[in-house]
């Protein structure tokens, strides 16, 4: 329980915008990197195919820290929390101007991403706690729309960046509104803290997150033809989790309670978007280094090829609903992945000779692909949970979001490796074969995933 606070109309005005603000930066930060990797591992002496370190650093650190989030806002209060997280995250981000080296560069997304990791899950605390039931669609819709204008920006603004600048404006231009953020946060975020301090699972907390590095870091190092460490940290992943598991069954107020994957809606929309997230995490990291490193293209046109993926989701947001009540979430799902997974494998065929508008309207279709299936997958995820089990199941799906988006980039940069063990110079056509077998691969793992689908209720 929380104390009550009440706020004043002009906080009440204000308090949307700087949450809305902090989500569009994290999105934003997401994205923008994908088109300007090759050009960077061009200044830091990297080969592009090997660059996405850079990407998994910032990913692994958001998933491990995200269960701690809500624990911290609640023993120091939001507006505390809320403050040193954009602080973080503009530390960070001037650290990574100022970087000659990859493993630099890697160090400051962490920084980075410490402040990113709380952002998001607090500001989304205090808007569920600071407004009534009757304004959250409407404060909620407001704060997450700069999100998905965050995510159609980024790609063609970092490929201008990088073409027309450079490489390091793409995190200069989080220093002023990081600045901005923070003094709004100091004037403007209500200090909310619960009546009653909950315990916090640091156990739990640490097993899990060893889990979440090595499972991740297991994988990344296969681009490192590591296979040895990689066996080593994909059986300590093992370890770790069935550690927690273990520790879970036993302790009283888990990190996560088991008893969330006694709902089945719940354990299959966990482990369908884990698998089913592979090939589609992995498209914003693959796409823009095909089409540069593979097909020569500019950074900025590569940037700009991005926008459709993302528009033509959002394009569908309208109709999203209808279908699946319509249908139902088994049929739609069942149906959706096996297509996403079968337009993944489609990007295989992508070539030289291959007509631009034809590459543009499959990224469309790809993009209503992904957002049907992200739609339909969070709302299962969570239909069946009742309010006790609601916050466990809402962090849980935060958390394995984040790291199918970290095991997408790993794996698709192990593909790369494995399929195209040349340097990967820029403009390269002979690394097509790489990147054609990185599809194929992501892809068909999305089409089996369609198996885990159909063990959702034909009811739901």
């Amino acid at each position: 329980m929380t104390s009550q606070v009440v706020l004043d109309p002009r906080t009440a005005r204000l308090l949307p915008w700087l949450v809305a603000v902090a989500f569009f930066m994290q999105t934003l930060d997401g994205t923008i990197l994908n088109t300007a990797l090759p050009i960077m591992a061009v200044d830091l002496g990297e080969s592009p195919l090997r660059m996405h370190g850079v990407l998994i650093a910032y990913l692994i650190t958001v998933a491990i820290v995200i269960p701690a989030s809500g624990w911290l806002a609640d023993r120091f209060g939001t507006c505390r929390i809320f403050h040193a997280a954009i602080m973080l995250f503009c530390f960070g981000s001037l650290l990574c101007t100022q970087v000659d080296t990859l493993q630099a560069l890697i160090s400051a997304r962490v920084i980075q991403a410490l402040g990113g990791a709380l952002m998001m899950p607090v500001g989304r605390l205090v808007v569920l706690r600071a407004y009534p039931r009757s304004d959250l669609i409407r404060v909620m819709s407001f704060v997450t729309f700069p999100g998905l204008i965050g995510q159609l920006t980024g790609p063609t603004l970092g490929g201008w960046l990088v073409e027309y600048a450079s490489w390091r404006w793409i995190f200069v231009i989080n220093l002023p509104i990081g600045l901005l953020g923070a003094y709004a946060a100091h004037r403007l975020m209500p200090n909310l803290r619960p009546v009653l301090a909950t315990r916090f699972d640091g156990v739990g907390f640490m097993l899990f997150g060893a889990f979440t590095l090595s499972i991740i870091l297991g994988i990344e190092r296969l681009s490192h033809d590591s296979r040895q460490a990689a066996g080593v940290l994909l059986a300590f992943a093992v370890g770790a989790l069935v550690l927690y598991v273990l520790h879970a069954a036993r302790s009283q107020h888990p990190l996560f309670a088991l008893s969330l994957f006694r709902v089945r809606s719940f354990s299959v929309g966990v482990s369908g978007s884990l698998m089913s997230r592979l090939g589609s995490g992995a498209m914003p990291f693959l796409t823009p280094l095909m089409l540069q490193v593979g097909l020569g293209h500019s950074p900025s046109v590569a940037g700009m090829s991005m926008i459709p993926l993302t528009l033509s989701g959002m394009a569908t947001k309208p109709f999203i609903s209808g279908v699946i009540r319509r249908f139902g979430f088994r049929t739609v799902l069942g149906c959706n992945t096996l297509v996403q997974g079968g337009l993944i494998c489609s990007m295989a065929l992508v070539g030289s000779q291959t007509a631009w508008w034809l590459i543009i309207v499959l990224l469309a279709m790809i993009g209503v692909a992904n957002y049907i299936q992200f739609t339909a997958m969070g709302t299962v995820t969570l239909i069946e949970l009742n309010d006790r089990q609601a916050s466990g199941g809402t962090s849980l799906m935060s958390v394995v979001t984040q790291l199918s988006a970290g095991l997408a980039v790993s794996m698709a940069g192990a593909l790369l490796v494995v399929f195209n063990p040349g340097d990967g110079a820029l403009a390269q056509p002979s690394v097509m074969g790489g990147f054609s077998m990185a599809y194929l691969c992501l892809g068909t793992l999305t089409i089996i995933s369609t198996l885990l689908f159909l063990r959702l209720p034909r009811k739901v």
